[in-house]
């Protein structure tokens, strides 16, 4: 049913693998679409409690794939993938499963907006995580802006954002973007366990919870979606953004000039 990722089911237990592992399961036009309509198919489940989000390979995820970006064979619509990325971010905020983003490796960028949507972040202590889009010149999508500042405030979601630093997994956790560390080569069995965990307690009432608490931030969360897609729509046509990636082709560190 989909070529970038993968969705299975086992009762109650649901798990979302994201499968391009040659390209560290970055985020391509195909991904986002697939992932937009795995969770909206989630949210129509009556059976799944509980959705396990991990990566193939050695990572997480890296983010958008830049080197799509540039393809000129192949150009990216970014009006379009907006749309798919809006409705990835929507479709998991609105899950009626327990989310459990399980972080090895890397996270970055759109990767981390999605694991940040997640109910429960687990990570290893070892895995960097990074919203990093600052350094392509673009702004956090995937509803990055709505997440970091539901976990963080809006202070400190600023700095980050303006940061596009690096963090470990322990920085992350410090900073309160993980709530679970785990250690390294373990994250499998980790999430496996508390999903378990989960499973035996009365979720019912746990998920009533939830759909009490998100219900009430949907005009929220659309309003930040609109707001990311029109200026990452805008910064795409910036020099900034250009110079971003090009560095990032070139490997080499980007000379900015605020156009």
């Amino acid at each position: 049913m989909y070529s970038t990722i993968e969705l299975t089911k086992e009762g109650r237990l649901a798990r979302l693998k994201l499968n391009r592992p040659t390209a560290m399961n970055a985020m391509d036009d195909v991904m986002m679409k697939e992932l937009a309509d795995a969770f909206e198919a989630l949210k129509s489940d009556t059976e799944a409690q509980v959705l396990i989000i991990q990566g193939a390979g050695n990572v997480f995820s890296a983010g958008g794939d830049i080197k799509k970006m540039v393809d000129p064979d192949s150009p990216m619509d970014i009006g379009k993938i907006m749309v798919d990325v809006s409705r990835l971010a929507k479709g998991l905020y609105e899950l009626p499963q327990i989310s459990i983003a399980a972080i090895h490796g890397a996270s970055a960028g759109l990767g981390l907006s999605m694991a940040l949507g997640c109910d429960v972040i687990l990570a290893e202590e070892n895995s960097k995580l990074a919203m990093n889009f600052i350094g392509i010149g673009l702004v956090p999508d995937g509803a990055g802006h709505f997440f970091l500042k539901e976990r963080i405030g809006v202070p400190r979601a600023k700095q980050l954002i303006w940061a596009g630093e690096v963090l470990t997994g322990q920085a992350a956790k410090e900073q309160g973007l993980v709530d679970q560390l785990v250690p390294d080569g373990t994250i499998g069995q980790s999430a496996e366990a508390l999903a378990a965990k989960f499973l035996s307690a009365p979720i019912a009432a746990m998920l009533a919870s939830k759909k009490i608490l998100h219900e009430q931030k949907i005009g929220e969360l659309e309003n930040v979606l609109r707001m990311e897609s029109e200026q990452q729509v805008a910064m795409r046509k910036t020099e900034d953004h250009m110079e971003g990636i090009t560095a990032f082709v070139e490997k080499r560190k980007p000379v900015f000039q605020g156009k």
